[in-house]
């Protein structure tokens, strides 16, 4: 089914912030470009081809005399006023739509930049009101460092900034219910209580009465994780009771 457009100018870009001086899009039919849509009405792959003296952005619908134009990209930006009714169609059906350009929707995009800053606040928020043993305990799981070494002011520094960095993932993990766990984890191998072996692969006991290889770790994962993750077994409660006990704050 052809979509009817509404008469209005119409800017389009390129995605993923790419602004070339020029970027050339195909506008017409190849095999080594081959522009088609697919008409579910009729069941058939239908070829476009921008001509500027043309009705219609199909082949089918185009007489022998068609003047075929390139399509240019300007640092990014494609600008199409509604007298070109056939370069906003051909822009619609054009397989890269979506893919390599789409159009600018404002309503959309500020929409979009409302709801990063709503989150940005969110976690900012949500960081100035943490308790310093909430920040150690972020900052051992997000950043993997002691937090002994910093000071509160460092600290809390620190906090702010991965909150704004990455609000999402700040939120996410301040509601992670491992989180506490795996701040204990970190302490573990801060105090030398578990020690890596092999590239991080292996996981040991490094106790005065315990020496002994505690776990693999699986090829991709994060050994924090697996290592919280076997604490939550059977076999890792006592484990994690036993260093508890013998964990110094």
């Amino acid at each position: 089914m052809k979509v009817k457009l509404s008469p209005v100018d119409r800017i389009y870009k390129l995605k993923n912030d790419a602004a070339p001086l020029s970027f050339t899009l195909p506008s017409r039919n190849t095999r080594r470009y081959p522009l088609l849509w697919y008409d579910e009405d009729n069941n058939v792959n239908r070829p476009l081809r921008y001509a500027i003296n043309q009705k219609s952005p199909f082949e089918d619908e185009q007489d022998g005399n068609a003047i075929v134009e390139p399509v240019i990209f300007e640092s990014g930006f494609l600008r199409v006023p509604k007298n070109n009714p056939v370069l906003q169609q051909f822009l619609y059906y054009h397989p890269l739509n979506g893919r390599s350009f789409e159009e600018v929707n404002h309503e959309k995009d500020a929409s979009k930049e409302v709801e990063i800053l709503n989150a940005e606040v969110d976690a900012l928020v949500l960081a100035r009101e943490l308790g310093i043993e909430q920040m150690e305990t972020v900052y051992r799981v997000m950043i993997g460092k002691d937090p002994s070494r910093v000071t509160t002011a460092e600290l809390k520094r620190d906090i702010l900034i991965m909150a704004k960095q990455d609000p999402r993932g700040f939120v996410n993990v301040i509601n992670d219910p491992m989180l506490k766990l795996q701040s204990t984890v970190h302490k573990f191998f801060e105090q030398k209580l578990l020690t890596f072996r092999n590239g991080q692969k292996e996981v040991w006991f490094n106790t005065t009465t315990n020496k002994k290889k505690m776990l693999l770790v699986p090829y991709g994962e994060d050994p924090y994780s697996t290592v919280a993750m076997f604490f939550r077994t059977d076999e890792g409660i006592d484990a994690l009771k036993m260093l508890e006990n013998l964990i110094s704050e």
